[in-house]
């Protein structure tokens, strides 16, 4: 039975928290630009003490200003910044200067002490992941049974085998993604394979190159832009399987981003970068799984967005989980690298993590 770690509130009442003074507050001189010595806030739960009560904030991401408005802490792009916010000053995290980082915050269940000095901890080829899959498995079943908002990171890999496509649809009809971010590619490519049995012009189920396959995603790409959206294409040309159809069917929200390298690109794709992170902010804000897939930068992207904590509606802070999988073991500790060090990486293929994973729901 899965159970969630308890969270574990700081003792306020101790006096490092009681004798601290307030966090200084200086406005901010201009849009876009927050006064020197501001706080950058980091995946953890913080605090800021203002008016003598510690303040959490209750809505972070790394990398961002920490704004006191209306009795509470907001944290905001430095792009969302605007002249006179009240901006949090003081880069100590010990709570000497107002200011404090809780990184040991959650209690798991029947946990041990392991001692000092052990083997095999890294992430990589040689680890044996079957413990993972099931406490995903688990994990899961528990987001589904209680509400919670799963978002998938996918790459274009995840379109190229048939399996593949089948197991995640598979997923999204059985009610266990809530939200799918990706790119033109993954989206062109699975439509492809929808339409006309290819991925980047080779046969989803043989890997037989298609003669002039290399047209086969352009095509697509041309013919759903011909009729305005991928809902209308899926529509009129009678289309009935793959990861963008069963998102569509089920109405899972997509979020597609654009990059220099797209062809197209497809009408509901993001071409503005900051409309598009807004986009995968507004998910990642009701995250608590993320699972990204063969795309390493845009799953450090949404890993830039995520904290290791998400307040619920009731009041109750709970973790987020967040998954790397990926061929690389050097993906996954690129994703730790840039700050989210709450990342738990599996190094396999994306057809191999599918199948584990429906075989493990039973679906």
């Amino acid at each position: 039975m899965f159970e969630l770690p308890r969270y574990k509130t700081p003792d306020f009442t101790l006096s490092c928290f009681a004798d601290a003074p307030d966090a200084r507050l200086l406005p901010s001189p201009r849009d876009k630009s927050a006064p020197d010595g501001f706080h950058a806030t980091s995946i953890y739960p913080e605090y800021f003490k203002i008016g003598g009560k510690w303040l959490l904030a209750e809505d972070t991401r790394m990398d961002c200003v920490s704004v006191y408005e209306n009795g509470k802490i907001l944290v905001k792009e430095f792009r969302n910044l605007r002249e006179g916010d009240m901006v949090v000053i003081g880069r100590t995290e010990d709570a000497s200067e107002g200011i404090y980082v809780h990184p040991d915050c959650f209690e798991v269940p029947g946990a041990k002490d392991k001692g000092t000095f052990f083997f095999r901890q890294s992430r990589t080829r040689e680890t044996a992941f079957s413990y993972d899959y099931r406490n995903l498995v688990e994990l899961l079943k528990y987001e589904k049974e209680n509400g919670g908002y799963v978002v998938w990171v996918l790459g274009p890999a995840c379109s190229f085998d048939a399996g593949a496509r089948e197991n995640f649809s598979k997923l999204v009809d059985n009610g266990y993604v809530s939200a799918l971010l990706a790119g033109n590619a993954l989206a062109t490519h699975d439509l492809e394979g929808a339409y006309l049995g290819t991925a980047l012009g080779q046969d989803i189920h043989t890997q037989e190159p298609h003669f002039n396959g290399h047209y086969n995603h352009i095509d697509t790409l041309n013919k759903i832009n011909r009729y305005g959206s991928i809902s209308r294409f899926i529509e009129e040309e009678n289309i009935d399987n793959g990861i963008i159809y069963s998102c569509v069917r089920n109405k899972v929200p997509m979020v597609l981003n654009g990059s220099f390298r797209d062809d197209g690109p497809l009408p509901e794709v993001f071409e503005h970068t900051y409309v598009g992170q807004d986009a995968i902010r507004s998910h990642v804000r009701k995250a608590t799984t993320v699972i990204g897939m063969a795309t390493v930068l845009h799953t450090i992207a949404t890993g830039n967005m995520t904290p290791v904590y998400r307040v619920l509606e009731d009041g109750t802070i709970r973790p987020v989980y967040f998954y790397m999988v990926d061929t690389s073991d050097f993906a996954a500790s690129k994703l730790g690298d840039r700050g989210s060090l709450s990342a738990k990486g599996i190094v396999t293929n994306v057809q191999d993590f599918l199948k584990n994973v429906t075989g493990g729901l039973g679906i």
